[in-house]
């Protein structure tokens, strides 16, 4: 057989069965989504918390420390979400007057140029908004029950990752301990080494993306609070989970805030905010994803890209969302396995 391709063939196997794998691990996830969620969560708890709750158990007992971590925790959670919930209460009133103005002026924007669309297709279109919506009523009730179904699901898996993180926090790592302890003698200590390498990876990696959510987040809200665009705090606090998507969750919510800012202040306003999304692009990819994301393995962005979209094609969001850091403990652990057995060699070689 010619060289390059048994050479090409080799490869071809190695990486049809890589992607099998990813495929079965993503697939798996997918069907028992609100467990992996729920673990998932636990794990993103514990990489924030541990370092605080460490902090705390110098000065007091290790469970307490843990308990006053997660309340804390809790309550800046509940502060911050009923600080949105009272911005969107304020704003009520204004935001029906404002609304109600900005679709007169998008309709107004819509008959000038270059559009020029009659009042009669703008009324049309408008009734036959309306007839959809009267045609498919039993349709938008059963989602909305169904809305009420998935609230459960939320709360069910916001309760387990609550009750993971409390023991992995606490005992973490004696648990790990454990488990390695379980295993083959043999395989012990590349189980142990790919573990720590694991773990440093995804603290960084959660360190880093909450880093550039949160600076992301403060840009968008300071932008729209300074152009008077309404609910200014919820689509900060958008932009935030959304960031947690890498490539295209930014995006999408500042679309959601440009469409908010065309309804609300009109097109000017609104290509302003576009024009942010532009900035604010450019910076998270070339200034925080270098800085900050270098205390995790640093990914291409052709491997980014790839790895969000494959996980959401196979798992939904929960797969768009784990599939980067998944990525990222993966290439760690096999270049900590790949160090470890090279740094063996190299000793027996010594010795030999």
């Amino acid at each position: 057989m010619n060289p390059a391709l048994r050479t090409a063939a080799a490869y071809a196997w190695r990486i049809l069965a890589v992607g099998a794998v990813v495929y079965a691990v993503f697939a798996v996830l997918g069907r028992f989504h609100e467990v992996a969620a729920a673990v998932f969560l636990g794990l993103v708890v514990t990489a924030v918390l541990e370092p605080v709750a460490n902090l705390l158990a110098r000065r007091m007992p290790r469970p307490l420390a843990v308990a006053m971590a997660l309340i804390g925790s809790i309550v800046l959670v509940l502060g911050v979400l009923s600080l949105v919930g009272e911005a969107v209460a304020g704003e009520q009133s204004v935001l029906e007057r404002e609304f109600s103005e900005g679709l007169g002026r998008i309709e107004q924007w819509l008959e000038g140029p270059p559009f020029r669309l009659g009042r009669e297709t703008l009324d049309d279109i408008q009734s036959r908004i309306g007839q959809f919506l009267s045609r498919h009523r039993s349709t938008v009730v059963s989602t909305a029950v169904s809305g009420l179904g998935r609230l459960v699901e939320v709360v069910t898996v916001l309760v387990l990752a609550l009750f993971c993180s409390v023991f992995f926090i606490h005992s973490g790592d004696r648990q790990w301990h454990w488990f390695c302890g379980q295993l083959p003698e043999k395989a012990r200590d590349g189980v142990s080494v790919a573990g720590r390498a694991a773990w440093r990876t995804f603290t960084g990696y959660t360190h880093g993306i909450i880093v550039v959510a949160a600076t992301n987040a403060v840009l968008v809200g300071l932008a729209l609070f300074a152009l008077g665009v309404p609910l200014a705090l919820p689509l900060a606090l958008l932009e935030f989970f959304a960031a947690f998507i890498p490539l295209i969750g930014s995006p999408i919510a500042l679309a959601v805030a440009t469409v908010v800012a065309l309804a609300a202040k009109g097109p000017v306003v609104a290509a302003v905010v576009i024009a942010l999304i532009v900035v604010i692009g450019q910076i998270e990819g070339h200034l925080l994803h270098p800085l900050v994301m270098s205390w995790a393995v640093r990914l291409h962005p052709v491997v980014v890209a790839l790895s969000v979209i494959g996980g959401a094609i196979a798992a939904g969001v929960l797969g768009a969302v784990v599939a980067v850091p998944l990525v990222s403990v993966a290439w760690s652990v096999r270049q900590s396995l790949r160090r470890e057995a090279e740094s063996a060699g190299g000793a027996s070689g010594t010795g030999g």
